[in-house]
Protein backbone atom coordinates (compact mmCIF):
# COMPACT_ATOMS: atom_id res chain seq x y z
CA UNK A 1 0.00 0.00 0.00
CA UNK A 2 1.39 3.38 -0.97
CA UNK A 3 1.82 6.14 1.59
CA UNK A 4 -0.71 8.26 -0.30
CA UNK A 5 -3.33 5.51 -0.33
CA UNK A 6 -2.72 4.73 3.33
CA UNK A 7 -3.26 8.39 4.18
CA UNK A 8 -6.46 8.43 2.13
CA UNK A 9 -7.75 5.35 3.91
CA UNK A 10 -6.89 6.89 7.26
CA UNK A 11 -8.73 10.08 6.36
CA UNK A 12 -11.78 8.12 5.21
CA UNK A 13 -11.74 5.98 8.33
CA UNK A 14 -11.48 9.05 10.53
CA UNK A 15 -14.43 10.61 8.74
CA UNK A 16 -16.51 7.48 9.30
CA UNK A 17 -15.57 7.28 12.95
CA UNK A 18 -16.09 10.98 13.59
CA UNK A 19 -19.60 10.69 12.24
CA UNK A 20 -20.26 7.49 14.12
CA UNK A 21 -18.47 5.93 17.02
CA UNK A 22 -15.35 3.93 17.75
CA UNK A 23 -14.83 0.55 16.19
CA UNK A 24 -14.78 -1.20 19.53
CA UNK A 25 -17.16 0.97 21.47
CA UNK A 26 -20.83 0.28 22.09
CA UNK A 27 -22.53 1.09 18.82
CA UNK A 28 -25.62 2.46 20.51
CA UNK A 29 -27.91 -0.42 19.60
CA UNK A 30 -28.80 -3.57 21.48
CA UNK A 31 -25.93 -5.37 23.13
CA UNK A 32 -24.21 -7.89 20.87
CA UNK A 33 -23.87 -11.36 22.33
CA UNK A 34 -21.03 -13.70 21.38
CA UNK A 35 -21.68 -17.43 21.02
CA UNK A 36 -19.03 -19.90 22.17
CA UNK A 37 -16.18 -20.67 19.81
CA UNK A 38 -16.20 -23.88 17.80
CA UNK A 39 -12.93 -25.57 18.71
CA UNK A 40 -13.40 -28.81 16.81
CA UNK A 41 -10.56 -29.68 14.40
CA UNK A 42 -11.22 -28.04 11.04
CA UNK A 43 -11.08 -31.40 9.23
CA UNK A 44 -13.91 -32.78 11.38
CA UNK A 45 -16.44 -30.09 10.44
CA UNK A 46 -19.45 -30.77 8.22
CA UNK A 47 -19.08 -28.49 5.18
CA UNK A 48 -21.73 -27.19 2.82
CA UNK A 49 -21.67 -28.93 -0.60
CA UNK A 50 -22.23 -25.49 -2.14
CA UNK A 51 -21.58 -22.62 0.32
CA UNK A 52 -23.49 -20.22 -1.95
CA UNK A 53 -26.73 -21.98 -1.00
CA UNK A 54 -26.26 -21.73 2.75
CA UNK A 55 -28.77 -19.69 4.71
CA UNK A 56 -28.88 -17.71 7.92
CA UNK A 57 -26.64 -15.30 9.81
CA UNK A 58 -23.53 -16.52 11.63
CA UNK A 59 -21.09 -15.04 14.12
CA UNK A 60 -17.42 -15.90 13.60
CA UNK A 61 -15.73 -16.44 16.95
CA UNK A 62 -11.97 -16.90 17.36
CA UNK A 63 -10.84 -19.86 19.42
CA UNK A 64 -9.04 -17.45 21.75
CA UNK A 65 -8.66 -13.69 21.79
CA UNK A 66 -5.36 -13.90 23.63
CA UNK A 67 -2.04 -13.02 21.98
CA UNK A 68 0.56 -15.69 22.70
CA UNK A 69 4.08 -14.21 23.07
CA UNK A 70 6.75 -15.89 20.96
CA UNK A 71 9.39 -15.21 23.64
CA UNK A 72 9.79 -13.97 27.20
CA UNK A 73 12.45 -11.67 28.64
CA UNK A 74 14.27 -11.34 25.31
CA UNK A 75 17.49 -9.34 25.50
CA UNK A 76 17.06 -6.00 23.75
CA UNK A 77 19.89 -4.48 21.72
CA UNK A 78 19.58 -0.72 22.12
CA UNK A 79 20.02 1.87 20.81
CA UNK A 80 18.43 0.78 17.55
CA UNK A 81 18.37 2.96 14.44
CA UNK A 82 15.25 2.43 12.34
CA UNK A 83 13.53 4.09 9.42
CA UNK A 84 10.42 6.00 10.43
CA UNK A 85 7.97 6.24 7.54
CA UNK A 86 6.63 9.68 8.38
CA UNK A 87 3.74 11.10 6.33
CA UNK A 88 6.10 13.68 4.81
CA UNK A 89 8.91 11.24 4.04
CA UNK A 90 11.24 8.69 5.59
CA UNK A 91 13.70 9.63 8.31
CA UNK A 92 16.14 7.76 10.52
CA UNK A 93 15.15 7.59 14.18
CA UNK A 94 17.27 6.29 17.04
CA UNK A 95 15.33 4.31 19.66
CA UNK A 96 17.19 4.41 22.98
CA UNK A 97 14.55 3.57 25.59
CA UNK A 98 11.63 1.13 25.28
CA UNK A 99 10.71 0.95 28.95
CA UNK A 100 7.39 2.79 28.43
CA UNK A 101 5.76 2.14 25.05
CA UNK A 102 2.48 3.23 23.50
CA UNK A 103 1.53 1.54 20.21
CA UNK A 104 -1.29 3.22 18.28
CA UNK A 105 -3.18 2.32 15.11
CA UNK A 106 -6.73 2.04 13.85
CA UNK A 107 -7.01 -1.74 14.24
CA UNK A 108 -4.93 -2.46 17.34
CA UNK A 109 -2.40 -4.49 15.33
CA UNK A 110 0.68 -2.69 16.66
CA UNK A 111 -0.04 -3.32 20.33
CA UNK A 112 -0.83 -6.96 19.56
CA UNK A 113 2.51 -7.25 17.77
CA UNK A 114 4.41 -5.73 20.70
CA UNK A 115 2.66 -8.25 22.95
CA UNK A 116 3.46 -11.06 20.55
CA UNK A 117 7.15 -10.18 20.79
CA UNK A 118 6.97 -10.79 24.53
CA UNK A 119 7.25 -7.11 25.41
CA UNK A 120 3.69 -6.52 26.55
CA UNK A 121 4.92 -5.36 29.96
CA UNK A 122 6.43 -2.27 28.30
CA UNK A 123 2.99 -1.02 27.17
CA UNK A 124 1.69 1.83 29.32
CA UNK A 125 -1.31 2.97 27.24
CA UNK A 126 -3.51 1.74 24.41
CA UNK A 127 -5.79 2.78 21.60
CA UNK A 128 -9.50 1.94 21.61
CA UNK A 129 -9.02 -1.06 19.31
CA UNK A 130 -6.58 -2.82 21.65
CA UNK A 131 -8.88 -5.11 23.58
CA UNK A 132 -7.11 -8.47 23.85
CA UNK A 133 -6.65 -10.07 27.30
CA UNK A 134 -3.94 -8.47 29.43
CA UNK A 135 -4.51 -4.92 28.18
CA UNK A 136 -7.71 -4.13 30.06
CA UNK A 137 -5.88 -2.13 32.74
CA UNK A 138 -4.05 0.12 30.28
CA UNK A 139 -5.35 3.70 30.00
CA UNK A 140 -6.96 4.57 26.66
CA UNK A 141 -5.32 7.55 24.94
CA UNK A 142 -7.57 7.85 21.89
CA UNK A 143 -11.04 9.32 21.67
CA UNK A 144 -14.19 7.87 20.15
CA UNK A 145 -13.02 9.16 16.78
CA UNK A 146 -9.63 7.44 17.17
CA UNK A 147 -7.92 10.79 17.67
CA UNK A 148 -4.83 10.83 19.87
CA UNK A 149 -5.07 12.97 22.98
CA UNK A 150 -1.62 14.52 23.52
CA UNK A 151 -2.22 15.26 27.21
CA UNK A 152 -3.31 11.69 27.90
CA UNK A 153 -0.22 10.34 26.17
CA UNK A 154 2.23 12.70 27.88
CA UNK A 155 0.69 11.97 31.28
CA UNK A 156 1.88 8.37 30.86
CA UNK A 157 5.49 9.51 30.32
CA UNK A 158 6.15 7.28 27.28
CA UNK A 159 9.69 6.81 26.04
CA UNK A 160 8.52 5.49 22.67
CA UNK A 161 5.36 5.85 20.58
CA UNK A 162 4.85 3.44 17.70
CA UNK A 163 2.20 4.30 15.10
CA UNK A 164 1.41 3.75 11.44
CA UNK A 165 -0.26 7.01 10.49
CA UNK A 166 -3.82 5.65 10.52
CA UNK A 167 -4.73 7.77 13.52
CA UNK A 168 -3.75 11.31 14.39
CA UNK A 169 -4.04 14.26 14.17
CA UNK A 170 -0.55 14.57 12.73
CA UNK A 171 0.22 17.74 14.68
CA UNK A 172 -0.38 15.85 17.93
CA UNK A 173 2.27 13.32 16.98
CA UNK A 174 4.63 16.17 16.12
CA UNK A 175 3.82 17.73 19.49
CA UNK A 176 4.88 14.49 21.17
CA UNK A 177 8.21 14.60 19.35
CA UNK A 178 8.75 18.20 20.33
CA UNK A 179 8.13 17.14 23.94
CA UNK A 180 11.03 14.71 23.69
CA UNK A 181 9.12 11.49 23.01
CA UNK A 182 10.61 9.22 20.36
CA UNK A 183 7.96 8.59 17.68
CA UNK A 184 8.37 5.92 15.01
CA UNK A 185 6.00 5.46 12.08
CA UNK A 186 5.95 1.84 10.94
CA UNK A 187 4.62 0.49 7.66
CA UNK A 188 1.47 -1.48 8.42
CA UNK A 189 -0.08 -2.85 5.28
CA UNK A 190 -3.60 -4.12 5.93
CA UNK A 191 -2.92 -7.66 4.75
CA UNK A 192 -1.71 -11.01 5.99
CA UNK A 193 1.67 -10.39 4.41
CA UNK A 194 1.70 -6.98 6.06
CA UNK A 195 1.26 -8.64 9.46
CA UNK A 196 4.39 -10.70 8.82
CA UNK A 197 6.44 -7.64 7.87
CA UNK A 198 5.07 -5.65 10.80
CA UNK A 199 6.41 -8.30 13.18
CA UNK A 200 9.89 -7.86 11.69
CA UNK A 201 9.77 -4.05 11.71
CA UNK A 202 8.39 -3.82 15.24
CA UNK A 203 11.06 -6.23 16.44
CA UNK A 204 13.79 -4.02 14.97
CA UNK A 205 12.30 -0.90 16.54
CA UNK A 206 12.25 -2.56 19.96
CA UNK A 207 15.77 -3.96 19.69
CA UNK A 208 14.67 -7.59 19.31
CA UNK A 209 15.16 -8.18 15.60
CA UNK A 210 15.71 -11.92 15.99
CA UNK A 211 12.51 -12.30 18.01
CA UNK A 212 10.70 -10.26 15.37
CA UNK A 213 11.84 -12.72 12.74
CA UNK A 214 10.60 -15.63 14.86
CA UNK A 215 7.19 -13.98 15.27
CA UNK A 216 7.04 -13.24 11.53
CA UNK A 217 7.79 -16.87 10.73
CA UNK A 218 5.12 -18.09 13.17
CA UNK A 219 2.45 -15.79 11.73
CA UNK A 220 3.30 -16.85 8.16
CA UNK A 221 3.32 -20.54 9.06
CA UNK A 222 0.01 -20.40 10.92
CA UNK A 223 -1.66 -18.45 8.11
CA UNK A 224 -0.34 -20.87 5.48
CA UNK A 225 -1.77 -23.80 7.44
CA UNK A 226 -5.23 -22.24 7.65
CA UNK A 227 -5.18 -21.15 4.00
CA UNK A 228 -4.38 -24.73 2.98
CA UNK A 229 -7.35 -25.97 5.03
CA UNK A 230 -9.60 -23.39 3.39
CA UNK A 231 -8.36 -24.30 -0.09
CA UNK A 232 -9.36 -27.90 0.55
CA UNK A 233 -13.04 -26.98 1.10
CA UNK A 234 -13.59 -23.74 -0.86
CA UNK A 235 -14.74 -24.02 -4.50
CA UNK A 236 -11.82 -23.73 -6.90
CA UNK A 237 -13.98 -22.65 -9.85
CA UNK A 238 -14.16 -18.84 -9.89
CA UNK A 239 -17.86 -18.95 -10.86
CA UNK A 240 -18.65 -21.05 -7.79
CA UNK A 241 -16.61 -19.09 -5.25
CA UNK A 242 -18.47 -17.10 -2.63
CA UNK A 243 -19.00 -13.47 -3.65
CA UNK A 244 -18.41 -11.34 -0.55
CA UNK A 245 -18.51 -7.66 0.39
CA UNK A 246 -17.39 -6.05 3.63
CA UNK A 247 -19.85 -3.48 4.96
CA UNK A 248 -18.88 -1.09 7.76
CA UNK A 249 -22.02 0.19 9.42
CA UNK A 250 -23.17 2.25 12.35
CA UNK A 251 -26.95 2.17 12.06
CA UNK A 252 -27.57 4.69 14.82
CA UNK A 253 -25.54 7.24 12.84
CA UNK A 254 -26.70 6.28 9.36
CA UNK A 255 -23.22 5.13 8.31
CA UNK A 256 -22.89 2.43 5.65
CA UNK A 257 -19.49 2.08 3.96
CA UNK A 258 -18.33 -0.54 1.48
CA UNK A 259 -14.66 -1.49 1.71
CA UNK A 260 -12.90 -2.18 -1.58
CA UNK A 261 -9.41 -2.72 -2.95
CA UNK A 262 -6.48 -1.97 -0.59
CA UNK A 263 -8.78 -1.57 2.41
CA UNK A 264 -7.63 -4.81 4.00
CA UNK A 265 -11.01 -6.45 3.40
CA UNK A 266 -9.90 -7.49 -0.09
CA UNK A 267 -6.86 -9.37 1.23
CA UNK A 268 -8.95 -11.08 3.89
CA UNK A 269 -11.67 -12.15 1.46
CA UNK A 270 -9.11 -13.50 -1.03
CA UNK A 271 -7.44 -15.52 1.73
CA UNK A 272 -10.85 -17.03 2.50
CA UNK A 273 -10.99 -18.49 -0.99
CA UNK A 274 -13.71 -16.06 -2.00
CA UNK A 275 -14.18 -13.09 -4.36
CA UNK A 276 -14.21 -9.49 -3.15
CA UNK A 277 -17.03 -8.13 -5.30
CA UNK A 278 -16.45 -4.49 -4.33
CA UNK A 279 -12.84 -4.71 -5.50
CA UNK A 280 -13.93 -6.43 -8.71
CA UNK A 281 -16.26 -3.51 -9.40
CA UNK A 282 -13.33 -1.11 -9.07
CA UNK A 283 -14.01 0.27 -5.60
CA UNK A 284 -10.88 1.46 -3.76
CA UNK A 285 -10.53 2.09 -0.06
CA UNK A 286 -13.83 2.78 1.68
CA UNK A 287 -16.79 4.55 0.09
CA UNK A 288 -20.38 5.23 1.13
CA UNK A 289 -22.65 2.40 0.10
CA UNK A 290 -25.27 3.17 -2.51
CA UNK A 291 -28.31 1.05 -3.32
CA UNK A 292 -27.15 0.80 -6.93
CA UNK A 293 -23.70 -0.44 -5.94
CA UNK A 294 -25.09 -3.07 -3.60
CA UNK A 295 -27.56 -4.40 -6.14
CA UNK A 296 -24.84 -4.48 -8.81
CA UNK A 297 -22.47 -6.30 -6.45
CA UNK A 298 -25.15 -8.87 -5.53
CA UNK A 299 -22.98 -10.61 -2.89
CA UNK A 300 -23.63 -14.09 -1.56
CA UNK A 301 -22.31 -13.01 1.86
CA UNK A 302 -21.93 -9.68 3.66
CA UNK A 303 -19.17 -9.40 6.28
CA UNK A 304 -19.89 -6.96 9.13
CA UNK A 305 -18.56 -6.08 12.55
CA UNK A 306 -20.60 -7.46 15.43
CA UNK A 307 -21.36 -4.14 17.13
CA UNK A 308 -22.08 -2.56 13.78
CA UNK A 309 -24.72 -5.15 13.01
CA UNK A 310 -26.18 -4.73 16.49
CA UNK A 311 -26.38 -0.96 15.96
CA UNK A 312 -28.60 -1.53 12.93
CA UNK A 313 -30.99 -3.71 14.91
CA UNK A 314 -29.54 -6.99 13.70
CA UNK A 315 -30.19 -8.54 10.31
CA UNK A 316 -33.89 -7.67 10.33
CA UNK A 317 -33.22 -4.05 11.20
CA UNK A 318 -30.49 -3.76 8.58
CA UNK A 319 -32.67 -5.19 5.81
CA UNK A 320 -35.48 -2.84 6.81
CA UNK A 321 -33.16 0.19 6.80
CA UNK A 322 -31.48 -0.80 3.51
CA UNK A 323 -34.07 -2.54 1.28
CA UNK A 324 -31.48 -2.80 -1.52
CA UNK A 325 -29.66 -5.38 0.60
CA UNK A 326 -32.80 -7.51 0.63
CA UNK A 327 -32.61 -7.72 -3.17
CA UNK A 328 -29.18 -9.35 -3.11
CA UNK A 329 -28.48 -13.05 -2.75
CA UNK A 330 -27.06 -12.37 0.73
CA UNK A 331 -30.22 -10.52 1.74
CA UNK A 332 -32.57 -13.18 0.40
CA UNK A 333 -30.72 -15.88 2.34
CA UNK A 334 -29.85 -13.61 5.30
CA UNK A 335 -26.20 -14.53 4.83
CA UNK A 336 -24.51 -12.04 7.12
CA UNK A 337 -21.32 -13.08 8.92
CA UNK A 338 -20.30 -10.83 11.79
CA UNK A 339 -17.11 -10.80 13.84
CA UNK A 340 -15.82 -8.81 16.81
CA UNK A 341 -15.02 -5.21 15.96
CA UNK A 342 -11.47 -5.43 17.33
CA UNK A 343 -10.74 -8.63 15.41
CA UNK A 344 -12.17 -8.57 11.90
CA UNK A 345 -9.58 -6.34 10.22
CA UNK A 346 -6.87 -6.57 12.86
CA UNK A 347 -3.98 -8.14 10.99
CA UNK A 348 -1.26 -9.25 13.39
CA UNK A 349 -0.33 -12.23 15.58
CA UNK A 350 -3.97 -13.42 15.58
CA UNK A 351 -4.34 -13.42 11.77
CA UNK A 352 -4.62 -17.21 11.50
CA UNK A 353 -7.23 -17.35 14.26
CA UNK A 354 -9.34 -14.72 12.47
CA UNK A 355 -9.10 -16.62 9.16
CA UNK A 356 -10.02 -19.90 10.82
CA UNK A 357 -13.08 -18.47 12.56
CA UNK A 358 -14.35 -16.78 9.39
CA UNK A 359 -13.80 -19.91 7.29
CA UNK A 360 -15.87 -21.95 9.75
CA UNK A 361 -18.72 -19.44 9.53
CA UNK A 362 -18.59 -19.40 5.72
CA UNK A 363 -18.09 -23.04 4.82
CA UNK A 364 -19.13 -25.28 7.75
CA UNK A 365 -22.61 -26.11 8.91
CA UNK A 366 -23.46 -24.91 12.44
Amino acid sequence: MTRALRAALAAAASAVLLAGCAVTADAGGPAATTPPADTRPFSELDFYPDPRLAEGARTAVVATDAVDPIAHDAAQLLPATVVSHDPDGDRDVVVRDTSRVIALDLAGSLAATVWGLGLGDTLVGRDMSTTFPGTEHLPIVTSGAHAVNAESVLALRPTLVLTDGTIGPRDVLEQLRESGVTVVFLENEASLEGAVQLARDTGRALGVAEVGELLAERIASEVDTVRAQIAAVAPSDADKKLRIVFLYLRGTSGIYYLFGAESGADHLIEALGARDVAAELGWEGMRPMTDEAMVEADPDVVLVMTNGLASAGGVDGLLEAKPALALTSAGKHERFVDMGDGQLLSFGPRSALVLDALARALYAKP
